[in-house]
């Protein structure tokens, strides 16, 4: 594909496979092409790695943020379990919503928490609100110790964010599915791995194997989830389309 943006015409050109068309700049079309083409270079670029969140760094999509804010507001979990803890950005981001709303608490489990960012985590001033759990996030083990953290009736959403691969994430999903409350989500963050494989930083592998694979089986098999992104609650434009790095991986329990 080869795109042609000229300024002062307002218009976008797009050449693909022998055939030409033209879009507006300043339209909806415009604007799906220019994000869609803004985020592959962004995440090759690491732009997610230049942001912080009360002092921890978070490695996310800040749009991504927003949108589960505001999935966080709605169902208004006592719990948020995140796979994946890296330098602790987003459950620090995690808690101190939960905090905000004066509920609820978030547990982070990670194969490894590396000594630095363990001992970030825990000096925290959201740390009370903070449980990390050490260990693979797919085996017995910790899958019960997650569990046995969980109280009879609480409210929960859980956000897979560790090993990206399909079938580790599958295996998340089945592990953990069954704590998600009616009307909340897992997650299978990080989809974007299928369309970023011809990066320069990406791997040929991921254009089959990635988290939206995973979400997609997982819902095919289970009924009880719908393959859904929590609804837009503010639109004042004619945009429809989320800029995110997690697509089609939000799965609503009904």
């Amino acid at each position: 594909m080869q795109i042609s943006i000229d300024t002062e015409q307002a218009q976008i050109s797009i050449q693909e496979n022998g055939d030409t068309r033209q879009l507006p700049l300043y339209s909806k079309a415009g604007y799906e092409l220019l994000s869609d083409l803004w985020t592959k270079v962004g995440w090759n670029e690491k732009q997610i790695y230049t942001y912080t969140w009360f002092g921890r760094p978070i490695i996310q999509l800040s749009q991504d943020m927003i949108r589960t804010q505001e999935a966080i507001y709605q169902v208004r979990p006592d719990v948020i379990v995140e796979t994946g803890v890296a330098h602790g950005g987003s459950l620090v981001y995690y808690a101190s919503l939960m905090k905000a709303m004066g509920r609820g608490r978030v547990i982070g489990v990670d194969v490894e928490i590396r000594k630095h960012n363990r001992e970030a985590i825990e000096a925290h001033e959201l740390a009370s609100m903070i449980t990390l759990v050490e260990g693979d996030s797919i085996s017995d083990e910790i899958v019960n110790q997650v569990k046995s953290l969980i109280q009879p009736g609480e409210t929960v959403m859980v956000l897979l964010d560790s090993c990206h691969t399909k079938d580790h994430v599958l295996g998340e999903l089945n592990a953990y599915h069954d704590l998600v409350s009616p009307g909340s989500y897992i997650v299978a963050t990080d989809g974007i791995m299928k369309d970023v494989y011809d990066t320069p930083r990406g791997e040929a592998s991921w254009e089959h194997d990635h988290p939206t694979a995973s979400a997609a089986e997982f819902a095919a098999a289970h009924p009880e989830f719908e393959l859904v992104a929590p609804p837009w609650t503010f639109n004042e434009s004619e945009l429809t389309e989320d800029v995110t790095h997690w697509p089609a991986g939000w799965l609503r329990r009904r």
